[in-house]
């Protein structure tokens, strides 16, 4: 077989919905939306035919996803698992039926899930012949390579670094693979249809993230000897100019990078050249995410004169003890000044809150609920509603989840272990915590998402009465627990959420995604 007659097949599979995890989406890292683009950018430039299937993006059905595979007719299939809330059962069918498709083509994961997950997932699906762990374009290309020579598959597979194969009947790993240390050697993404349907182009202009916060997944999927790691400005540059060149009416990016802003002085100086870049080649806007103690005031400048206008920053918390808790490296103080600067310069962020963490006690949750009304951020129902039910999520390479399962305290689903819920210390935090998310369903699925779209909620009556009344019902909820006038029993909760729902409009017809309470 020769390298231009070998034909890939990289899948973006169907998501499932979860009424429990309506409105969560730290499933994977915003990160990972890019990496079947690099995958198949550095697949194509080895001289493979290959076919993105973006089942995802793309709309598509299990049984529509499995057919677009099967028309590639692969020799090699690559299948970017991505963990969904649900019990597996749909991606172990989804597997069966493309093996059942596709013949003898060894059938490949990669991603966040497949990385930690490898063990659980090669053992309960036999159609899998691998697992790549962290980074996956250089694997899959030397796994295209094993394939186009016509090696023994997949026996061959065990020469390849930064694999979970079988081998002897068992799980095992092959050597590690070090992170990718030059990004700029990487080709642009191959960017679909689907992907460019989005309201924003997604672009990375860096990998990794030099914090160490205990419940994030980013660094252990780099491994051990992770750090945050830049491409040049000028090739980020470079890929939004040949971006534009093809599709001149997307005007508008969003940087992906899990932190924006590198380290120190040395992230300083880069988003200042990223910025003089942009301003200077283009007029567009673009948004991104970053840590709060980079949020410098010249910086923030720069880049607002070059178009940015939308952030994403992890607040977490209004309590010392709990940033410390989650070993955030950042304080208070530095959260409320981050938020003073973005505004100073017309910028009114998205935030990352955790308002219950398992060691929380209800005066945590009452400094929370005073620090959100003191910086202003409980007017707009699109933010109430997420920093007012966030429950401190535990993936399974994060240090929290090991802490957890240390401790004992954590609860794993005996289906997929790769999520875990943990026991609080506080009952009563406990009660809140699940109360308030029950409550905030029944919001994200009774309304129109064109409402959470919506860029003035404050000035729309029913909106702001429906801020007004979450914020009333946590208060209230919070009070009675402390004054011990409210029982923390299921049947409190009910009637609470039930009294909550019947103040909420009624749904149009097939906006009710989930027949709320069912």
């Amino acid at each position: 077989m020769t390298v231009r007659s070998l034909r890939i097949a990289l899948l973006e599979h169907p998501r499932q919905s979860s009424w429990l995890h309506i409105n969560d989406i730290a499933n994977t890292p915003l990160s990972s939306s890019l990496m079947t683009g690099y995958a198949a950018a550095s697949l194509l430039a080895e001289g493979y035919q290959v076919s993105v299937v973006d089942a995802h993006m793309g709309g598509l059905s299990a049984a529509a996803a499995v057919d677009a595979v099967a028309a590639a007719t692969p020799d090699l299939v690559g299948v970017h698992l991505v963990y969904d809330w649900s019990d597996g059962a749909h991606v172990r069918r989804l597997l069966a039926d493309v093996r059942a498709a596709v013949g003898a083509a060894p059938i490949v994961l990669y991603g966040f899930y497949p990385t930690f997950g490898y063990g659980d997932l090669l053992r309960a699906m036999p159609e899998v012949a691998a697992a790549v762990l962290g980074e996956p374009e250089l694997a899959l290309v030397e796994l295209a390579r094993a394939t186009a020579a016509g090696a023994r598959l997949p026996e061959a597979f065990g020469a390849v670094p930064g694999l979970a194969i079988r081998r002897d009947g068992a799980v095992a790993r092959t050597t590690g693979r070090p992170p990718i240390a030059d990004l700029d050697a990487l080709p642009f993404p191959h960017r679909t249809a689907a992907m460019l349907s989005l309201r924003e182009v997604n672009i990375a202009g860096s990998r990794g993230c030099y914090g160490a916060c205990t419940f994030c997944s980013i660094n252990p999927f780099y491994g051990e000897r992770s750090t945050w790691r830049p491409r040049s400005p000028e090739l980020v540059v470079a890929e939004m100019a040949a971006v534009l060149e093809a599709h001149p009416e997307k005007q508008r990016f969003y940087f992906v990078d899990p932190n924006f802003f590198g380290p120190g002085e040395r992230g300083r100086r880069r988003a200042l050249t990223l910025a003089r870049l942009i301003r200077e080649r283009f007029s567009v806007k673009f948004g991104l995410e970053g840590r709060v103690n980079d949020i410098d005031d010249e910086v923030i400048g720069a880049l607002v004169e070059a178009g940015f206008d939308e952030i994403l920053i992890g607040l977490e918390s209004g309590s010392d003890a709990t940033l410390a808790r989650l070993n955030k490296r950042t304080t208070v103080a530095q959260n409320r000044r981050a938020l003073q600067v973005l505004r100073a310069h017309g910028v009114e962020p998205n935030v990352g809150f955790i308002m219950f963490e398992p060691d929380s006690s209800l005066q945590d949750v009452r400094v929370n609920l005073r620090f959100l009304e003191e910086v202003e951020l409980l007017s707009r129902l699109s933010v109430t509603a997420n920093v007012l039910y966030h429950q401190q999520i535990l993936l399974g390479p994060t240090p929290a989840y090991r802490k957890a399962l240390a401790e004992g305290r954590l609860v794993v689903s005996p289906v997929n272990p790769y999520e875990g819920t943990v026991l609080y210390r506080s009952a009563e935090v406990a009660f809140l915590a699940e109360t308030m998310a029950e409550a905030c369903r029944q919001l994200f699925a009774g309304l129109p998402r064109e409402v959470w779209l919506c860029a003035d909620q404050a000035s729309d009556p029913v909106l702001r009465s429906l801020n007004d009344e979450l914020v009333a019902l946590f208060r209230r909820v919070l009070d009675g627990l402390s004054a011990k006038t409210l029982e923390p029993c299921p049947e409190a909760a009910r009637e609470i959420v039930s009294g909550f729902r019947r103040r909420l409009p009624p749904p149009k017809d097939g906006e009710d995604r989930f027949h709320r309470g069912a």
